[in-house]
C-alpha cells in the first residue's frame, strides 16, 4: 500500500496570530504530518456582511458577533503568508492552504507555487473557482462535503476542462460534460485529482459518516480517495485508511480552550502524534493481498502445528489406522493434511508410542 498523505489542518485555528500560525507548523511537523494547511481569503470576497453563523460557530464564538466580524479577525496577510511558507521549509513540512476567492487562488499558485491546492466541501459547487484553479495546472485535493454522486460528477466537468485548456474553449455545461467525457480528461482527472471524503458538520456525529462513501467514490470515479475528518478523537480516519483512503485531512489546535469556530473539533498535538503514528502502524499492517506465511511465522510453524505419530508401538508392516495413529506436535514430519492417506497402508518400520511416521 502507497504511504497515507496526512495533511494537519491548521485551519484559522492561529486565531490571526502569527506566531500562534507558527506553533501549529512545529506541532504539525512533530507529530509527523505531510503538509500543514491553512485558510487563505479575503474577507470582503468571501461572505457579506448579512451572513449569518453556523450552529456550531455560534456555539464556539460570541453569539452576538457576525461571521463577517469573526472571519476577518482571522484573514492572513500575503505578508503572513511568505513567512509561514518559509517556516514551513524551515520545519521541513509542506505548505498547503484552501484559496475562497480568485485573489487567493492568484496568492497561491501564482506569488507561493503551493504543491497542491485544496478546495473546501463548500466550494465543490463553485465553478468559476475550480475552472482558475485548474487552469494553474495544480494538483487538486476536493472535498465532498454535503455533495451528491451527481455533484461530484459536475464540479469534476469543470475542472476537466480546466486541465484541457483547450485555446479559445468556452466554458459552459456542455463543455464540462465533454471534457469530463474525454480520454484525455479523464487521464487528466486521475493524474491531478483526489476526492476527500467529508460530513460538513463541526463535530460530526458517528453515525453521519458514513465512511462507505469514500468507497463509492473511488468506483464510481476511479480517482485517489481520502477522507476529510470532522469528528472527535482519531478512530475514524484509522479506519479510512484501513479502507484505501490515500489522504487524511484532521483539524488541530494547539489547546482546544482557545476561542475560536474550530478549536472545539480539533486535535491537540499530542493527539494527531497518536493519530499519524497509528496510521503508519495501519498502513504496515495491511500490507500484501497475497496470503502467504511471513517470514515470523515460518519460524513458528514447526513449533505450532501438528505431525502425524504413532499412537501406540506399530510393528513393521502392520497397517496404519486410525487407532495406532494420531497428531501432536511439533509439527516437524508428515503433515496431517495426510493422515487419511496413510489409512491402510503398511508401516514402512517398526515406530514407538510419539514416533514421528516417515515416508
Amino acid at each position: 500500500m502507497s504511504r497515507t498523505y496526512v495533511i494537519a489542518e491548521a485551519g484559522v485555528n492561529h486565531n490571526g496570530s502569527l506566531d500562534l500560525a507558527k506553533r501549529l507548523i512545529e506541532a504539525a511537523r512533530e507529530a509527523g504530518a505531510d503538509a500543514v494547511k491553512f485558510q487563505t481569503f479575503n474577507t470582503n470576497k468571501l461572505l457579506n456582511r448579512d451572513a449569518p453563523k453556523a450552529a456550531y460557530q455560534t456555539e464556539t464564538t460570541d453569539a452576538a458577533e457576525s461571521q463577517f466580524d469573526m472571519i476577518k479577525k482571522l484573514e492572513l496577510s500575503m505578508e503572513a503568508h511568505r513567512e509561514l511558507v518559509a517556516h514551513c521549509l524551515r520545519c521541513g513540512i509542506q505548505f498547503l492552504s484552501t484559496p475562497f476567492d480568485e485573489d487567493s487562488v492568484r496568492l497561491l499558485t501564482e506569488a507561493l507555487d503551493v504543491p497542491a491546492v485544496k478546495i473546501s466541501s463548500g466550494d465543490l459547487t463553485n465553478a468559476p473557482l475550480l475552472l482558475q484553479v485548474a487552469q494553474t495546472g495544480k494538483p487538486m485535493i476536493l472535498s465532498t462535503g454535503m455533495a451528491t454522486l451527481g455533484e461530484v460528477e459536475a464540479a469534476l466537468g469543470v475542472v476537466a476542462f480546466g486541465y484541457l485548456r483547450e485555446p479559445g474553449g468556452t466554458p459552459g455545461t456542455a463543455a464540462f460534460r465533454q471534457a469530463y467525457g474525454s480520454a484525455q480528461g479523464q487521464a487528466l482527472l486521475r493524474e491531478k485529482v483526489a476526492l476527500l471524503h467529508c460530513t460538513t458538520e463541526y463535530p460530526t456525529p458517528f453515525d453521519e459518516v458514513h465512511l462507505n462513501n469514500m468507497t463509492t467514490l473511488a468506483g464510481a470515479f476511479g480517482l485517489k480517495v481520502g477522507y476529510s475528518d470532522h469528528t472527535m478523537g482519531i478512530t475514524v480516519p484509522i479506519a479510512a485508511v484501513a479502507l484505501g483512503a490515500q489522504v487524511i485531512e484532521k483539524h488541530f489546535t494547539l489547546d482546544r480552550q482557545l476561542p475560536g469556530p474550530d478549536h472545539r473539533a480539533s486535535l491537540e498535538p499530542d493527539e494527531l502524534k497518536r493519530m499519524v503514528q497509528a496510521i503508519r502502524e495501519t498502513e504496515a499492517a495491511l500490507g500484501s493481498f497475497r496470503k502467504t506465511p511471513t517470514e515470523s511465522e515460518r519460524k513458528n510453524m514447526p513449533v505450532a502445528r501438528k505431525s502425524i505419530v504413532a499412537a501406540e508401538p506399530i510393528e513393521a508392516g502392520e497397517t496404519l489406522t486410525a487407532h495406532n495413529l494420531t497428531v501432536k506436535r511439533p509439527g516437524d514430519g508428515i503433515s496431517p493434511l495426510h493422515f487419511f492417506d496413510l489409512l491402510g497402508t503398511r508401516a514402512n518400520g517398526a515406530y514407538r508410542t510419539d514416533e514421528p511416521i516417515k515416508r
